[in-house]
């Protein structure tokens, strides 16, 4: 998640910031790592009781829309991943905009894979621009509380492992941003190259997911399974009472 290392062709580059990861402390910084707009939707069509239903290739859980949005909230147990000799990752996050938008405003964690070792890691992001790290640690089984809200054109995101007992705020301003939905999502981050391996995660599992103060269910929420051509990499359960869900990593 560097703002300052993007991928290249350059091998050796690559390698030895990768070589750098699989030392590193909970901190990733992988070349270039972003969370980006949803991308590879195809299939959408609207079930009875007003769930949508779409397939990413990059994003699996729940988007509300059909409307303008002022904030999101959810909470999550970081999840723990299960490392081979693969280099993967997988973040979890909420956030205004992005799905059927070209902006996300978030924040949230990661678990990533590097020379068979787990990194964990938390986050904030204003896409287009990269990724910000936090240096506050991250481990499996922490629980965190999420929470993007905007005033006009001021998102302030805010993320709290109530496990370790710490807090981060970040305010940004910026103007122009559709706001045209709200977010809950697990993901499989991208670089320049495209969508990345994601991490074997087993299960993350989500609570009190909320939109504008309602349960994200009340907002025609569109409910999303990660899929690279015929292969599901995330499927996305139904919501229980309205705000309550989880996603089950599949594949790679």
């Amino acid at each position: 998640m560097s703002a300052t290392i993007r991928l290249t062709a350059a091998t050796a580059v690559t390698a030895a910031v990768l070589s750098a990861l699989a030392t590193a402390p909970a901190v990733a910084a992988a070349p270039g790592l972003r969370m980006t707009p949803m991308n590879g939707q195809v299939g959408s069509h609207r079930l009875v009781g007003g769930i949508k239903n779409s397939t990413s290739g990059n994003w699996a859980g729940y988007a509300a829309t059909g409307t303008t949005f002022t904030s999101v909230s959810a909470s999550w147990v970081q999840p723990s991943v299960t490392c081979t000799s693969a280099t993967t990752y997988s973040s979890f996050w909420v956030g205004i905009d992005g799905d059927g938008t070209s902006s996300v405003e978030q924040t949230g964690t990661e678990a990533d894979c590097s020379g068979g070792k787990a990194v964990y890691s938390s986050w904030y992001e204003m896409y287009p621009a990269y990724p910000v790290n936090y240096s506050n640690a991250v481990s499996p089984g922490d629980h965190f509380t999420a929470t993007v809200s905007r005033s006009g054109s001021t998102y302030t995101l805010t993320l709290s492992d109530t496990t370790k007992g710490w807090t981060k705020t970040t305010t940004k301003t910026q103007s122009g941003l559709s706001n045209g939905s709200a977010e809950v999502i697990a993901e499989a981050p991208s670089s320049n190259t495209g969508v990345l391996p994601l991490a074997h995660f087993s299960t993350a599992s989500f609570t009190g997911a909320t939109a504008n103060g309602q349960a994200i269910g009340n907002y025609s929420p569109d409910q999303i399974t990660m899929a690279s051509g015929s292969t599901t990499k995330a499927t996305t359960s139904a919501l229980s009472g309205g705000e309550n869900f989880s996603v089950a990593w599949n594949h790679a």
